[in-house]
């Protein structure tokens, strides 16, 4: 068996945005709501998500995030708004929406998802949908509080200028996942 590497591709946020993103959470965090909430360094806002990928096909990863920001300029995001998924009543994820850059950021993606295609990794069934999770709901015991207070919360992060993708290694841990980069693909 050859061995497995978790993958995803993402854009990471400046120490920043992480700052306030965390600064954010503070008050959500004292609803007491359990939600295993990302650590700021894991922050990061996901391409796409492969999941576990051979060792010997990481190349094949890196080469096509390559290709798929190649001639792309580099562009402003920026963070805004809070959500949930699915639904405010039975919430899985908690989410910050993007205000600026994601018509490239799509553009991106698509260009990712061809490129991976090609090269025998299966396309995204979902339809992309920008956003940066920063908490997972554990359990909807106690939700009520957080739900309000997230209604009446209001973000807006400083500007990113996105200049690279990068190809990142997940490894779970039961202290929480550890992300090592494999491939940093610069724009332009």
């Amino acid at each position: 068996m050859a061995d497995l590497i978790r993958t995803f591709i993402a854009v990471e946020l400046t120490d920043l945005v992480r700052e306030q993103i965390f600064r954010l959470e503070q008050p959500l965090r004292k609803e007491g709501a359990k939600v295993g909430w990302v650590k700021p360094e894991n922050l990061h806002l996901t391409l796409k998500f492969l999941g576990d990928v051979q060792a010997t096909r990481i190349d094949d990863v890196v080469e096509a995030t390559q290709e798929a920001v190649q001639g792309k300029k580099p562009f402003i995001l920026c963070f805004s708004g809070l959500g949930v998924f699915p639904n405010l009543k039975r919430p899985r994820v908690v989410w910050i929406g993007i205000e600026r850059g994601t018509d490239s950021l799509g553009k991106i993606q698509r260009e990712l998802e061809e490129r991976l295609f090609q090269r025998g990794f299966p396309r995204e069934e979902r339809e992309f949908s920008p956003h940066l999770t920063i908490g997972r709901v554990k359990s909807q015991r106690g939700i009520g509080g957080l739900v309000s207070k997230l209604e009446k919360t209001e973000f807006e992060s400083e500007k990113i200028e996105v200049e690279q993708v990068v190809v990142v290694r997940s490894d779970l841990r039961p202290t929480g996942a550890v992300y090592t980069p494999l491939g940093i693909c610069r724009l332009g």
